[in-house]
């Protein structure tokens, strides 16, 4: 069987306003290629008209394959089924809502046209963004790329090419907490950058919230650095030479000062209070390492399949895990 030598992985969730404009300026692309290209849509348990439009495209387009996953498993995981089932030598990935502008992927298969091997999108502006989103995302990333064990560039999300040596090693890595900008710097090859201006979404609703930008962060925060553990160790340590200090501090008072409040109920309260805020916050971080453990050892697959469109299942994916109510679309 010959296969495409591009693969554009576009995850989807509710994203009936810009699935038209989107294909229509992805397809424009794909015209400018000098080889076979297939654009796999994959619908994160979408609950509009997201998975028809979809069904439509694949039958109007042979080009358009789709994945839908039996429920919302999150963007990093849509990412990742859509690279399980990419076929290409060259895997673009870009979001439906056309911040990532797909006009720039021929610029990015000329790097790899170089010789490189990852080449990652940098922003260098936010348009029409809040200053609380640019300023939060701005400290996000220089606090990670202080802390992480791995080289994450600054300002850098999950628009990028991958080579399909880079996607191999990719696919075979089992964990479930994926924060793929993180996988992508960890995994070395040659990789290189361009910069572009991030536009506002196309249409519809804002998907990633503060909440869901919280957790990314935190996700990437723990599995990229063991610095917290060892802040929460520091914090200990501080916390029992604080006690001691406060010990000696009680007992000059009650010699020297034995009329103080310093010396009652309240000095107690205040210790009290102090060290239990400095055990919860020790045992939080701990917990998000330990939580992260029980993920991986329950061995569950990283997502179900309800219906795909385009592709052929292979034993190999049914072995990994990836089931399949139906192959073909309703």
């Amino acid at each position: 069987m010959v296969y495409p030598k591009y693969s554009f992985i576009v995850p989807i969730y509710n994203e009936e306003k810009t699935i038209p404009e989107m294909y229509r300026r992805i397809s424009a692309v794909m015209e400018q290629l000098d080889d076979s290209v297939e654009l796999i849509l994959v619908n994160d348990g979408s609950r509009d008209s997201s998975l028809k439009l979809m069904r439509n495209l694949h039958q109007s387009d042979p080009r358009v394959c789709y994945l839908s996953l039996a429920r919302n498993f999150g963007h990093q995981i849509a990412v990742t089924a859509g690279l399980n089932f990419a076929r290409g030598q060259v895997i673009v990935i870009l979001d439906a809502d056309l911040q990532d502008p797909p006009e720039l992927i021929p610029d990015m298969i000329q790097k790899w046209r170089q010789g490189y091997q990852v080449v990652y999108a940098v922003r260098t502006q936010r348009h029409k963004e809040s200053w609380f989103k640019r300023f939060t995302a701005y400290l996000f990333y220089r606090l990670l790329k202080r802390l992480a064990d791995v080289d994450i560039p600054n300002d850098s999300g999950d628009f990028c090419l991958l080579d399909r040596q880079v996607v191999d090693v990719l696919n075979s890595m089992p964990e479930r907490n994926r924060y793929l900008r993180g996988l992508r710097s960890w995994v070395g090859f040659q990789q290189t950058f361009i910069r572009f201006e991030r536009e506002p979404r196309f249409a519809g609703d804002v998907k990633y919230t503060f909440s869901k930008s919280l957790a990314l962060a935190v996700n990437g925060l723990v599995s990229f650095s063991k610095l917290p553990l060892r802040i929460s160790t520091y914090i200990g340590l501080l916390a029992a030479l604080t006690a001691i200090l406060m010990g000696f501090l009680v007992l000059y008072w009650r010699i020297f000062v034995p009329h103080s409040p310093l010396t009652g109920f309240t000095i107690i309260l205040v210790a009290i209070f102090f060290i239990g805020a400095v055990q919860l916050l020790c045992v939080g971080i701990l917990g998000e390492y330990v939580g992260r453990i029980y993920e991986e050892a329950k061995g569950r697959p990283l997502y179900t399949l309800g219906e795909v469109g385009g592709f052929s299942v292979t034993g190999k994916q049914l072995e990994a895990g990836f089931k399949s109510l139906s192959e073909n679309p309703r």
